[in-house]
């Protein structure tokens, strides 16, 4: 062992490598910890009985393989190149849930738009209803935005990877994407979407203190809610207006759970002198009014009603 001083006159400590074997034979007896970890030891005295040398190996443990590899974080793109609505869409489904919703539904199917972040959700009794309402949300959104589906990414579930979804997808010329099989990652849109939406769910149950049969309402209202607030940070706008261009507009939201009247109709009515209205309970929108349906814009000066 050497010691060198340099002119600050600090002195650092230069070690003489090991050959390989030693190297290895105390990676064993240590527990098999980092070579850094090792060296780390020797070189600032902290034990005894250690030789003082530099450990270096040329070729990793394979035990050490074996006992602690782990995956690769996916790190994300640094820029994104999907510039267009629709382009290409996230999808995933989540369930089955230990209890079923008031219309008798197990599963949510949501589908997220990669250049806005809108989500849409579905709700299913069986897996095997999934390539019909695919069929059908992806021919809706065609038509409605005037723009085509491109691309579409899921995971290798059989709901998704299926004749009929293939046939699909070869006669609209779309692309099928598979994330690799255990790599929920390769999926991540559809997967934190899914995490936000129950956790948002969650709370509006527990807010409302309504039983877990109403969990289907919750998800929708959050989707929809969450499709007018979030931002998506790289355009700095909420997911509502990237894909309608104009501004939602939030005024007629009321909270999960309300206390709320019900007008009746004339031929619901038994009388002149019986109750116009009953008492309820908000539940959430209806998906397909015209009040709450995205619609493109050509200017994004406008409001959502």
């Amino acid at each position: 062992m050497s010691v060198a001083t340099t002119t600050t006159s600090v002195a650092t400590c230069l070690l003489t490598k090991a050959i390989e074997l030693d190297s290895i034979l105390w990676h064993r007896k240590l527990g098999h910890i980092s070579y850094r970890k090792m060296n780390h030891l020797v070189r600032n005295g902290l034990v005894t009985g250690v030789p003082k040398l530099r450990f270096t190996v040329a070729d990793d443990c394979m035990p050490c393989k074996k006992g602690k590899q782990q995956w690769k974080s996916h790190k994300p793109k640094l820029q994104n190149s999907i510039d267009t609505p629709l382009e290409l869409l996230h999808m995933d489904l989540f369930g089955p849930t230990s209890i079923r919703s008031i219309g008798g539904k197990s599963l949510c199917l949501v589908v997220t738009d990669d250049f806005s972040r809108f989500s849409w959700v579905h709700f299913l009794g069986t897996k095997d209803e999934t390539v019909d309402i695919l069929q059908y949300l992806i021919l809706s959104l065609e038509s409605l935005f005037k723009l085509k589906v491109r691309r579409i990414r899921s995971d290798n579930g059989t709901e998704f990877k299926n004749n009929l979804m293939e046939l699909f997808c070869l006669k609209k010329g779309s692309r099928h994407e598979f994330s690799a099989p255990y790599t929920p990652q390769q999926n991540g849109v559809a997967e934190r979407k899914n995490r936000t939406l129950i956790e948002t769910a969650r709370t509006m149950l527990s807010d409302a203190k309504l039983p877990v049969t109403f969990w289907a309402e919750a998800v929708n209202t959050a989707c929809h809610v969450l499709n007018r607030v979030l931002v998506v940070k790289r355009h700095n706008k909420t997911c509502y207006e990237l894909i309608s261009n104009r501004l939602p507009n939030l005024d007629y939201l009321v909270t999960f759970g309300s206390p709320c009247s019900l007008l009746l109709q004339h031929k619901d009515r038994q009388s002149k002198f019986h109750a116009k209205a009953v008492e309820g309970i908000f539940l959430g929108y209806v998906a397909n009014s015209p009040c709450v349906t995205p619609r493109p814009m050509a200017e994004s000066s406008g409001r959502d009603m």
